[in-house]
């Protein structure tokens, strides 16, 4: 998809650097990166109102458990699935398969395994347990009590990783070179971040404040908002996969090569992918910066997310919060996309662009630590009345501040450098890379903090407790990651200056390396 030339008016260069050739090949990766994300966020949104607001349950405390206990086993599985679904048949048949798994999984959950739940759910046995165990294993009896719901948090979790991360972006990363991402990357974004503010407008309209849905979605407003999430997400998966289907067949048909089944060279599996981490330090540093990303993002979430469940113990809203928050998200997403992703890219280099995400939630985070641990303080006390607001509802709002802002750098600068960095190695260190890093990496990032939660749970038994020590380990960890980001910066660097072409390196394993370089900023 590379050109050799560059000539575009200072507006368009700046809004939309896509030349008219490329356009056939760019809208429809446009749209399929748009409609996954859209699916995702009203996932995200629907899964935290499930288990937050669950019946009986622990709230937000619940969520390390099942990061810990279910979304960790469940990616290894999904993991092991793909890598042999990968050995056997094309690109273009894995994404089919994988897609189709998780779309019949939401259809079943929307028509028989939500609306039976009285039925299905071990509550007695729950109860019972609650009894005789310490208050310590709350999270994980509430995992057990509502069983259906955790197993909806886990797909839904598992969408963001294994369609898109792994498979999207891996099959992107394929036919995209490293120059070229450096236009095409950030405005991804700004589809992905536009049908965001859309989730999250349906989430708000669908909270039974603004809108009554028809019977078929369900007589109660949080049952009517679910159906509908989940409905549109089966119909937006359905749209992506005929949109892939016409990608391979007008699009790729000049390219046998990509998206084809591997070659014995080229297959994969879980022992290689994890050998590969220990093997090249330029992917085990990208993996150190999706740990730092997850586990960062999990030790802040779990305390905000425990504040909203309090202030709004209503499912709908609690979504309708949650709603406004993605909004929110994607107005300062597609922002960023718009204006900043690709410009500063290929400005100011991929090093400097990369830090800017840790450096914003180390200095968002650390204002919401702040206001929790001294929230009865006279300096909190007192700008809190200064605002209106009570010293909870501060601390809530610099949690929404602090996720708004991380999440859009997380949407736009962050995906962008690390997709990048994934372009200069081989096709089969992507595909491995990928894998091991998107596919179970993340969610050992989410599990590690979950951990963190678990372990400070069973010992003080609150998570109002542990805050100034999760402030101090979220600190440690942000600075490990910009460690990694300066150490990938000059290897990235050293790769695509010493390149023939960006998108043909070499593995960071065993093959040889082309000489003549294709500049590359940093």
């Amino acid at each position: 998809m590379s050109l050799t030339t560059e000539n575009f008016g200072k507006l368009r260069s700046f809004f939309f650097p896509i030349h008219r050739t490329e356009i056939k090949k760019f809208l429809p990766l446009f749209f399929i990166y748009a409609l996954i994300c859209f699916s995702y966020s009203l996932l995200k949104i629907a899964k935290d109102a499930l288990i937050c607001t669950a019946p009986h349950s622990a709230g937000a405390a619940t969520i390390p458990f099942i990061k810990i206990w279910g979304v960790l086993p469940m990616a290894l599985l999904v993991m092991y699935i793909f890598t042999k679904l990968f050995n056997r048949f094309s690109q273009e048949k894995v994404l089919y398969i994988m897609m189709s798994i998780f779309l019949l999984f939401f259809a079943l959950f929307t028509f028989v395994l939500f609306p039976y739940q009285d039925f299905i759910h071990p509550t007695a046995t729950a109860d019972y347990l609650q009894t005789v165990l310490p208050s310590g294993f709350d999270g994980l009896i509430s995992m057990f009590r509502n069983w259906t719901f955790t197993l909806f948090y886990i797909m839904s979790e598992l969408w963001g990783t294994a369609i898109m991360s792994v498979l999207f972006w891996g099959f992107a990363n394929e036919i995209t070179t490293a120059k070229d991402a450096k236009r095409f990357y950030g405005l991804l974004g700004v589809g992905a971040n536009v049908t965001t503010i859309f989730s999250g407008q349906i989430a708000l309209l669908t909270s039974g404040k603004l809108m009554t849905l028809s019977p078929f979605f369900g007589v109660d407003p949080w049952e009517q908002s679910l159906r509908l999430t989940t409905s549109l997400v089966i119909v937006a998966g359905l749209i992506t996969l005929a949109l892939f289907r016409w990608y391979f067949k007008n699009v790729l048909k000049d390219n046998p090569q990509a998206g084809q089944k591997p070659s014995k060279k080229e297959k994969m599996g879980i022992r290689q992918s994890f050998r590969l981490l220990s093997q090249s330090k330029y992917i085990f540093c990208i993996a150190i910066l999706v740990l730092g990303f997850n586990v960062a993002m999990n030790l802040v979430e779990v305390i905000w997310k425990g504040q909203i469940s309090i202030l709004y113990p209503n499912p709908s809203d609690y979504s309708a919060y949650m709603g406004k928050v993605f909004i929110a998200i994607g107005i300062v997403s597609t922002l960023i996309s718009l204006f900043l992703c690709s410009n500063l890219i290929r400005n100011i280099g991929w090093t400097n662009s990369a830090f800017v995400t840790p450096v914003a939630i180390l200095l968002t985070g650390g204002c919401f630590f702040a206001a929790i641990f001294f929230k009865d303080s006279v300096f909190i006390i007192s700008l809190a009345a200064f605002v209106n607001l009570t010293p909870l509802a501060l601390a809530l709002t610099l949690g929404t501040l602090q996720n708004v802002l991380s999440r859009s750098c997380k949407y736009t600068l962050f995906d962008a450098t690390k997709e990048i960095a994934f372009i200069p190695l081989s096709r089969k260190d992507k595909i491995t890379g990928k894998a091991a890093i998107d596919g179970v990496g993340s969610r050992i990032g989410k599990s590690g903090g979950a951990a963190i939660y678990q372990s400070l749970f069973f010992i003080f038994g609150s998570a109002a407790i542990t805050t100034s020590i999760v402030g101090v380990i979220l600190f440690l960890i942000v600075m490990g990651w910009m460690v990694a980001v300066k150490s990938l910066g000059k290897q990235f660097h050293t790769l695509t200056q010493t390149k023939p072409q960006a998108d043909q390196p070499p593995p960071a394993t065993e093959e040889k390396t082309p000489a003549t370089p294709e500049p590359v900023s940093i």
